[in-house]
């Protein structure tokens, strides 16, 4: 284990890995523009092995339920990984690799593995899943928190979903699909072609966060920071839509956010 955080740089880009805080990037600066939210729970944080809500923390395998943990109460959120230390499998100028064994509450044994890569315009994360033993249902997502306004400038959203889930007051999807609706969100959006999603803050930056996943879930309800979270199925996924990772499949995902000062 290791709580050294790690600082990558490429460029003027600087990347700040934190490896005992949940494997998280802790600050991503831009000819020194931070544009993460500080603070512990913040930065981007990984969200393994579920994004999102468990309605009642419960998920189905087979004929087994499975119990998590009620951090958000009714509900579970967000997976385990966040809350433990990951190791530092490799690192250079520009890139780490870092490892997470799965332990309880999780309940099958594996091990997830993050890349963090640096150029001057952009950074991609990439992370997989890998089972020790059984085959299991999983999630694979990113939790960054975008500063809303930098140099004065507030930020803009532009996307074209193909649907938005429709939220129910429990804030979990009711399995129905709708046109998307106007802001502010807190909803998960289907995005078939892969996760496009351009933020831009006048006269500073733009970014452009993309993956090859189809889900994203856009959170926008405060005032200090926005979230793009591209991932691997909707909230409640485990139940609904799950991934399996199996002995001879992990289950991989990667995001990549471009950027280019205005």
């Amino acid at each position: 284990m290791s709580d050294e955080d790690i600082t990558l740089t490429a460029g003027d880009a600087e990347a700040v890995v934190q490896p005992g805080n949940g494997g998280r990037i802790g600050s991503l600066r831009v000819a020194g523009t931070e544009l993460l939210r500080q603070g512990d729970r913040f930065g981007c944080f990984p969200m393994v092995p579920w994004c999102g809500r468990i309605r009642d923390g419960r998920f189905r395998d087979g004929a087994t339920v499975h119990q998590m943990p009620l951090n958000a109460p009714p509900h579970a959120i967000h997976g385990t990984v966040r809350d433990g230390a990951w190791r530092v499998a490799r690192r250079s100028q520009d890139e780490a690799v870092l490892t997470y064994d799965l332990v309880d509450p999780w309940p099958y044994p594996g091990r997830v593995t993050q890349v963090v890569a640096l150029t001057e315009d952009a950074l991609t994360l990439t992370m997989a899943v890998e089972t020790y033993g059984s085959s299991f249902p999983a999630q694979i997502g990113w939790h960054p928190w975008f500063h809303r306004t930098l140099g004065g400038a507030d930020v803009t959203l532009d996307f074209t979903p193909a649907w938005q889930e429709e939220r129910g007051a429990d804030h979990l999807p009711t399995g129905n699909r709708v046109e998307p609706k106007p802001g502010p969100w807190d909803d998960c959006f289907g995005m078939p072609d892969g996760v496009d999603v351009t933020l831009t803050w006048p006269g500073q930056l733009e970014l452009n966060v993309s993956s090859r996943e189809e889900w994203v879930v856009v959170y926008d309800e405060q005032e200090a920071a926005v979230c793009v979270e591209p991932q691997t199925g909707p909230p409640d996924g485990l139940n609904t839509l799950p991934r399996l990772v199996t002995p001879l499949e992990p289950l991989e995902a990667a995001t990549t956010w471009r950027w280019r000062r205005l």
